[in-house]
């Protein structure tokens, strides 16, 4: 009975000791350029990350430790590493394919691996797009070495046969069996993360003020499997207050404003041309206090239009905040709507209360329109044409690997403009240029991220200049809002981050004016449909931000593990998973505790609002 006892405690310490290995790995391997990081800070790492590199050992101990017990009253002598290696290799693959994901990923999303990886991985071109094919190979290569490795790590641990049970008495075989039952309590405590109300969750390993520390202690396995475990469950999501505690709070945040607004326009019914601009954050613009010289054409345009200052993007990445826009609908930290046509049918979308106005709608992306279910969201909102990379051919779209280049598809969208047969019309366009890796067919800036708004920029100039010298400027409305922003330049606060603009331009507006109001991204359609006099009543989170009873200014944003709340006392970033304030704008403690307070109800409220979807 030592044999088996021995096997499964060094299984346990083999499985435990790979993913302790992996914390330095991740820490060093995803570091940024110019972090320094010591051997105090590593040991950290991995004596914080035990507390859940501990319970998904047991899981993954538990199949061994049942089959050990069965083998106690089998007569024979058993082939034990010849058996298990039939679950090694599978074990073997999750544990390599988790960890270089996880260390592939980070760089670009900044967070750990989740079920968000299962958004985009049934689009397998879009989610390598950003990548090279010699990159997809080295990865692939390390998968290959690393499961190899944990293969034989697993095989080493194991004897090769267990003895047989033939001759043992039943009470002893009884009493070994008990014996191991017994030690599956404490594994299960193990599994459990301990005693206590909180169960293992990700916030428990965080322990430093540096959010690279944290995330390089979190098991990319364990990150994985809790986000799935999350992921139906909306309504039951972020229970901060009770019922009559939440209300009170919430209630007054998104008042009902009707259409008797300030009047922007020189007419109710213009074309309207919806321009959502990759990642095109405020920091990337100097009209709105961003970086100098990138964006000329854009601030030119400001000094004409209407520029709104304050206005917050509500998420992160383009499924999401197309969804904050066109909807009207705040963004989720922990899912994508876009990706649950059961729930974003619900939704209304801007297009749908166009249309019903007596427009027609069109959408043009140079890319995969079937990309985190765009087209799904798209056709129920109301967009009846919709114009992709398909309909491009294949020298325009060779340079990109997301599609067609911005050049390319402006030039489309003046085509398709001039071509609209009905009227009035509304056209919405996702640019794609601006993205990783970069690269894009002008050159004016050294910095290539800088270069590829820079080229997005002058593609928008070029084509304003073009549609003006045409009749259909007089009524023409131009939108132009950023998906979400960009952390550029790198280390930038996630107040910054999501701190973007909003113009409008075109023959339809009066004159030149400056809004500083507080406004979310999510609020645009609801301002555009109060100019219109389009009734807004069915945008439940959206505020026209122009009407008299816009009395609250605020933004409320979200990201992978937190959300934001600013209004006129300042701004505060609270950290859901580490349940602390990570970013704050005054030392005020009881303006610091009121703001999250109401970005806590913000985020019940949506949640509850989903669940009932």
């Amino acid at each position: 009975m030592k044999t088996r006892l021995t096997y499964i405690i060094k299984l346990y310490a083999t499985i435990l000791a790979l993913f302790v290995i992996q914390k330095p790995m991740f820490l060093w391997l995803d570091r940024a350029e110019n972090s320094s990081y010591g051997m105090a800070d590593t040991l950290a790492v991995m004596a914080h990350g035990l507390l859940l590199d501990i319970p998904v050992t047991g899981y993954l101990i538990a199949l061994p430790l049942l089959f050990v017990m069965a083998s106690v009253w089998i007569p024979a002598r058993l082939p034990l590493r010849r058996v298990a290696s039939w679950y090694y290799m599978p074990v073997a693959v999750l544990m390599s394919l988790a960890f270089t994901a996880d260390t592939s990923l980070y760089p670009f999303w900044k967070f750990k691996l989740d079920a968000t990886i299962f958004y985009y991985i049934d689009s397998p071109k879009d989610a390598f797009a950003s990548v090279s094919a010699w990159y997809l190979i080295i990865r692939a290569a390390a998968v290959a070495a690393y499961t190899a490795a944990i293969f034989i790590a697993l095989r080493a641990a194991t004897p090769r046969y267990i003895p047989t049970a033939a001759g043992i008495s039943v009470r002893r075989k009884s009493a070994v069996t008990a014996a191991l039952i017994i030690t599956m309590l404490p594994l299960g405590i193990s599994i459990r993360g301990g005693l206590g109300e909180s169960t293992a969750n990700i916030g428990k390993v965080y322990f430093s003020e540096d959010e690279y520390l944290n995330h390089s202690a979190v098991n990319p396995m364990f990150s994985m499997l809790y986000s799935l475990g999350k992921a139906e469950n909306y309504a039951d999501e972020f229970d901060y207050f009770d019922e009559h505690v939440r209300a009170d709070i919430f209630t007054g945040l998104y008042p009902p404003t009707p259409t008797d607004t300030v009047t922007l326009l020189n007419t109710r019914r213009p074309n309207v041309l919806l321009i959502l601009m990759e990642s095109f954050g405020g920091r990337i613009v100097e009209a709105v206090g961003g970086n100098p010289d990138i964006t000329p054409n854009y601030n030119r345009l400001a000094a004409e239009g209407v520029i709104f200052t304050h206005c917050y993007s509500n998420s992160f990445r383009t499924d999401r905040g197309m969804v904050s826009a066109l909807s009207g609908h705040p963004a989720f930290p922990t899912l994508s709507v876009m990706k649950l046509p059961i729930k974003s049918r619900t939704l209304p979308c801007v297009a749908n209360s166009l249309n019903a106005a007596g427009y027609r709608s069109t959408f043009l992306y140079g890319g995969d329109i079937n990309f985190t279910n765009m087209q799904s969201y798209l056709r129920t909102g109301g967009y009846g044409t919709i114009i992709s990379d398909v309909d491009f051919p294949a020298s325009k779209k060779k340079d990109n690997p997301w599609g067609a280049n911005d050049d390319v598809t402006f030039d489309s969208l003046f085509t398709v403009i001039g071509t609209q047969k009905h009227s009035p019309w509304h056209v919405g366009f996702l640019t794609l240029s601006s993205h990783e890796p970069f690269e894009v067919p002008y050159k004016r800036l050294d910095n290539p991220v800088a270069n590829a708004f820079a080229y997005t920029d002058e593609c928008l100039g070029r084509f304003v200049e073009r549609i003006r010298k045409t009749p259909l400027w007089d009524n023409l409305l131009i939108i132009c809002i950023p998906d979400h922003g960009f952390a550029y330049p790198a280390g930038i606060s996630h107040e910054q981050h999501h701190h973007n603009t909003m113009l409008w331009i075109g023959g339809a507006v009066k004159s030149h004016k400056t809004v500083d109001t507080l406004m979310n991204q999510s609020d645009m359609a609801a301002t555009l449909l109060g100019q219109m006099a389009i009734d807004h009543s069915e945008y439940t989170f959206s505020r026209d931000i122009l009407s008299r009873e816009y009395r609250y200014p605020f933004a409320f944003f979200t990201f992978k593990e937190g959300f934001g709340f600013a209004d006129s006392t300042g701004y505060t970033v609270y950290d859901i998973i580490g349940n602390r304030i990570k970013e704050n704008s005054s030392d005020s403690d009881k303006a610091a505790d009121r703001r999250t307070n109401i970005g806590k109800a913000i985020m019940q409220s949506i949640y509850d609002d989903l669940g009932r979807r």
